[in-house]
């Protein structure tokens, strides 16, 4: 028969495996730990890269408040 890469890609699949067995690596944590953004009025958290337009958006809709009322610490980050 076909002479062989059939026995190098089960081993390779078989290392993968091996190393793939140590668990999923969840970005949830990581990103529930960058929420550090909260509307003081119902206490919802965003990302802390999310941006001035939908906090506002946020406050206007949800709360028919100004951003400023809604996210006092809020501030629009420097342009670069």
């Amino acid at each position: 028969m076909g002479g062989g890469n059939g026995a190098k890609a089960a081993q390779k699949r078989e290392r993968n495996a091996k190393n793939a067995a140590g668990g999923a690596k969840s970005q949830l944590k990581v990103n529930e730990a960058a929420k550090d953004i909260q509307c003081d009025t119902c206490k919802a958290t965003f990302l802390k890269t999310t941006r001035e337009k939908a906090l506002t958006e946020h406050a206007v809709n949800k709360h028919n408040k100004t951003l400023k009322e809604c996210f006092p610490t809020f501030e629009v980050p420097a342009a670069k």
